[in-house]
């Protein structure tokens, strides 16, 4: 069994900070590219950012040069930075991690249950 829990949600002002982070835990044996996703009211969920077990990163142009992705491997968690919010950046905020297992070996993909971002005045 795998689980990704996510924190680090909440309200916050437009042009104010908020750091979500990430963790799996379970049956893992390895972890390949993380990421974040996020579904406003009425849209499709869309890719925020992602990283690779490595290190390589890839964002929306929307948050280019606000957000930043990072992961401890150590820890198997993954984060998420973000700066200079606008209220355009509401939205439930889903962790996603391709992940194998270390008792079946099979390599698949799983998401957490989401945290709520709200910018707003």
């Amino acid at each position: 069994q795998v689980q990704l829990v996510e924190s680090g949600g909440g309200l916050v002002q437009p042009g104010g900070s908020l750091r979500l982070s990430c963790a799996a835990s379970g049956s893992i044996f390895r972890i390949d590219d993380m990421g974040w996703f996020r579904q406003a009211p009425e849209k499709q969920r869309e890719l925020v950012a992602v990283i690779t077990s490595s290190g390589s990163t890839r964002y929306a142009d929307s948050v280019k040069g606000r957000f930043t992705i990072s992961r401890d491997n150590a820890k198997n968690t993954v984060y998420l930075q973000m700066n200079s919010l606008k209220p355009e950046d509401t939205a439930v905020y889903y962790c996603n991690a391709y992940i194998t297992s270390s008792r079946t070996l099979r390599r698949a993909d799983y998401w957490g249950q989401g945290t709520q971002v709200t910018v707003s005045s």
